[in-house]
């Protein structure tokens, strides 16, 4: 994947946000070269041409973590839970795309990526005349909060590990560690839904979160109980589930990695403090193409 790619044309879908619980209409459409992600929103209204409801994905426009990620542009204007639709454009080597949403949250759709990167499939990709940058790691850098860790190391690929544990028997200690390319994400992360815990829920909406979560849009624990009728798409669906966030929240940098990254305990926020580790030390990383790296091969 040398070159950059964009939409064949534009996808469309209508969801529930998971945290503000209201409906909202999306489509995502294609873009010219070097436009990267941008989330444009369409229930508000740009000022004097200042193209303030637009929301350009970088790793300094995250302003929130708590149980999704949030980008936020100088105005004041956000967009909230972009991880899953942001892990399907990674997967799928969608480098630019204007995302439009009447709302302020990404729909949850099933609480998974696999229903964007259906969208995806069917509006189809197209090879753009300007080469793909990648983000080659050259040093390890790693965010630690007590148990928790997140961290960026150096691989001739790029490779996510991540780890949880939970008192629950439901989850227990869980462990998933592979190279991601499109045809990896697909078998084994894409349809792995997000996860909560029954007694918390009326505490997250007391906070103004998870108002429009339920079964359908996510796996539901009761004590060591799934609730969820149909049960788990996977064993391991929570932990996948986390490495599916990962790949997400990477790829607010604007660039696919030459990396691994390892994740112990973490979620969004330990995720973001990677990234801004790696963006605060300059020698740990270098932007290059595949034509560079083939020319240094010879």
């Amino acid at each position: 994947m040398s070159y950059q790619h964009t939409l064949a044309g534009p996808a469309i879908c209508a969801g529930v946000g998971l945290h503000s619980g209201q409906r909202v209409r999306l489509s995502i459409r294609p873009a010219p070269v070097n436009t990267g992600i941008v989330f444009v929103r369409t229930d508000l209204s740009s000022k004097n041409g200042a193209d303030d409801n637009r929301v350009r994905v970088a790793a300094e426009a995250v302003t929130q973590t708590r149980l999704c990620t949030v980008i936020t542009n100088a105005s004041g204007v956000s967009v909230a839970t972009i991880e899953h639709l942001m892990a399907a454009l990674a997967a799928l080597d969608v480098d630019n795309a204007i995302v439009e949403l009447d709302g302020p949250e990404v729909p949850i759709m099933d609480g998974s990526a696999l229903p964007f990167i259906q969208l995806i499939d069917r509006a189809g990709r197209r090879v753009q005349e300007a080469e793909r940058q990648y983000i080659e790691i050259l040093e390890t850098v790693e965010a630690v909060d007590g148990a928790k860790v997140a961290r960026l190391s150096p691989s001739d690929r790029f490779e996510v590990a991540f780890e949880i544990g939970f008192d629950s028997a439901a989850i227990g200690h869980q462990r998933v560690d592979l190279t991601v390319t499109e045809a990896s994400f697909r078998r084994e992360l894409a349809d792995c839904r997000t996860f909560g815990f029954l007694s918390d829920v009326n505490a997250l909406r007391e906070a103004g979160l998870a108002r429009g979560g339920s079964m359908e849009n996510a796996v539901v624990i009761d004590g060591d109980r799934v609730l969820n009728p149909e049960g788990l798409r996977r064993p391991d669906e929570f932990v996948r589930h986390k490495a599916l966030d990962a790949v997400g929240d990477l790829y607010v940098l604007g660039a696919p990695i030459i990396g691994r990254f390892e994740g112990v305990y973490g979620g969004h926020h330990m995720n973001n403090l990677a990234v801004r580790a790696l963006l605060a030390r300059p020698s740990a990383y270098r932007l290059r193409t595949l034509a560079m790296a083939m020319a240094e091969a010879v």
